[in-house]
């Protein structure tokens, strides 16, 4: 204890002393970027003061902090504040604005982090916004998703989607309208994130939009009232054969619990779900837990943490799904990680759920975020966690570069001799150390050359556009010979070279895309997703191995009777007479 506050006293005055410094030359130069600096290098010593202390905290937990390493630390920080204020001085360029930002926040102090692990995250202010915003799931604004591309030659920006029910949406706003003026204000030369920080604001604030719209001869002006706009982790739901629901969930955010359960109770009577986890970065853990304890049975356990601060955490269903018991398919792939895996691990080990697809990203690593000065955020790992049956599926990140890591290079086969084996509650065989390996392999289709050229150049959203500007769309709608005949035209003219072997070799994938693009701007994003989802060839495997998500689920209840059977039978001990 005394090792500690003797630390904190030292970092106290190492960082007033680094503050007096600067603040001295700001005021005697009268030096406007010394003002910057002298804000950016005290958050900066304060960051590593912070992380220094914490450090020393988990130290009391495992061992006394000896002196030697208190000088290290001590000797390090000096080190970095006359390395910056040698570069701040001396460097060619003078270091300001932006680039001053970028030398704390994108340098400095991501280098530390990435030493230590590769989720360990600082966040800038505006990152950490971001954060919150999706951790919420919910914002303050007009509701649309935009992009910024390049079109003859200009960056302009676009939009890509309104949210369905919302003020975009409501006005009629449509998916490939071009962003010309915000409030008067022309955006020509901006940023899709200049874009969006004009759009969003208080709630029930005016702004206008203006918007070119293909076919239109004239700009169309809208006069949007800001709302809080939802950003649900359930973007669609839907009953994708007789009995059998469909549910992708996007990340896991502080409403994604209450949103399974009301999605799976839309269902009525389900006879069985494919739950699509492709993609799903993860999110909160709290919110994993959630989402199996309405799948689980009351009392089996989720997931456990384990770190050397913090007593360990076992989380199990305290709730539990009351019986409703149907068979579920959880159709995974390489980019699936974090708290999706946490759910995958959890219902895989509990045979509750069939799990297909390719073996997920391999992240078992827990970060606790912390609120650190000047609206900046520390993600630091802080536990491992394990399936329920003892699995960490971290994937090796020692010795492995950034790039090479979340590429997935050098990642284990499935089934690889030195990844550890664990068992379900049924006996089946699971692997551990390199992500959650499915039980059917469902490889997710290649691309070729022709295909990944289209999707570059945004031929589809370019199209769609075009289409719906001189052509009448219902419901019944489909890609017949004529549209691909008009969509051969506008690849011509939107310069990408084309054979007819070229289009008849991936003919249903163009279109799907075609319909889905067109759709959404004739009736709503949730038709375009549905279209995908219709079309979707590992959404469809996933569908044909619920019978033997069936047979899983009754053999789980199976052991799970078996089980209780063996405690009941096991005989009381007589009571005593006092």
């Amino acid at each position: 204890m005394e090792v500690r506050l003797h630390l904190l006293v030292w970092l106290v005055r190492l960082a007033l002393l680094v503050a007096a410094n600067w603040l001295t030359y700001a005021i005697f130069h009268r030096h406007r970027r010394a003002w910057f600096i002298f804000r950016r290098i005290c958050i900066c010593v304060w960051f590593f003061a912070f992380c220094a202390f914490f450090g020393s905290l988990l130290e009391e937990k495992v061992g006394a902090q000896s002196s030697q390493d208190e000088s290290q630390l001590r000797d390090s920080m000096k080190t970095f504040t006359d390395v910056y204020a040698l570069v701040e001085q001396n460097y060619a360029e003078p270091i300001a604005g932006d680039k001053a930002d970028a030398a704390i926040y994108d340098g400095a102090i991501p280098g530390m982090l990435q030493v230590l692990d590769p989720h360990s995250h600082f966040y800038d202010p505006k990152a950490y916004a971001r954060l919150r915003e999706d951790q919420r799931g919910r914002y303050y604004g007009v509701g649309m998703i935009i992009q910024q591309q390049n079109d003859e030659g200009k960056s302009k920006v676009f939009v890509v989607t309104p949210y369905e029910d919302t003020p975009s949406f409501r006005a009629g706003i449509h998916p490939g309208d071009q962003i010309v003026e915000v409030d008067l204000k022309s955006t020509e030369g901006w940023t899709s994130d200049q874009v969006a920080k004009a759009l969003k604001g208080p709630k029930g604030t005016p702004v206008e939009v203006t918007m070119q719209r293909y076919g239109q001869p004239k700009p169309l002006v809208f006069n949007l009232i800001r709302d809080e706009i939802p950003h649900p982790s359930v973007d669609l739901k839907f009953e994708i054969r007789p009995g059998i629901g469909y549910i992708h969930l996007t990340q896991f955010q502080e409403t994604t619990g209450d949103e399974m359960e009301a999605a799976i109770d839309s269902f009525g009577n389900l006879k069985g779900l494919v739950l699509d986890l492709r993609e799903n970065p993860g999110g909160l853990l709290n919110q994993a837990v959630d989402v199996c304890d309405h799948l689980l049975t009351k009392g089996q356990t989720i997931v456990t943490q384990r770190g050397r601060a913090y007593p360990d955490v076992n989380y199990t269903a305290t709730h539990g799904n009351g019986g409703k018991a149907f068979p579920i398919v959880v159709l995974v792939n390489r980019d699936t990680a974090s708290a999706a895996e946490i759910v995958s691990g959890a219902l895989q080990d509990h045979d509750r759920a069939l799990i297909v697809g390719e073996t997920t990203f391999g992240k078992g690593l827990v970060q606790t975020v912390y609120n650190l000065s000047e609206d900046t955020g520390l993600a630091l790992t802080t536990y491992h966690y394990y399936t329920p049956s003892g699995r960490l599926i971290q994937r090796n990140y020692a010795g492995v570069s950034l790039y090479d890591y979340y590429n997935h290079a050098g990642a284990l086969a499935p089934n690889s001799s030195n990844l550890e084996v664990k068992l379900t509650d049924s006996g089946r065989t699971v692997y551990g150390g390199g992500g959650i390996t499915p039980d059917e392999k469902i490889e997710s289709p290649k691309t070729n050359r022709f295909q990944d050229e289209l999707a570059y150049k945004d031929v589809f959203f370019h199209f769609a556009p075009v289409y719906v500007a001189t052509h009448s769309v219902d419901k019944n709608f489909e890609v017949d010979n004529a549209v691909m005949a008009e969509f051969r035209k506008s690849l011509t003219a939107q310069g990408v070279d084309w054979t007819d072997a070229d289009i008849n070799g991936v003919s249903d994938w163009i279109k799907a895309r075609i319909k889905k693009d067109i759709e959404t701007i004739q009736f709503g994003q949730l038709a375009g997703l549905r279209v995908i989802a219709d079309w979707d060839p590992e959404i469809q495997k996933a569908l044909t191995y619920m019978p033997e998500a069936q047979a899983l689920e009754d053999n789980a209840h199976k052991v799970l009777a078996e089980k209780a059977q063996a405690r009941n039978a096991q005989p009381q001990p007589a009571p005593t007479q006092p």
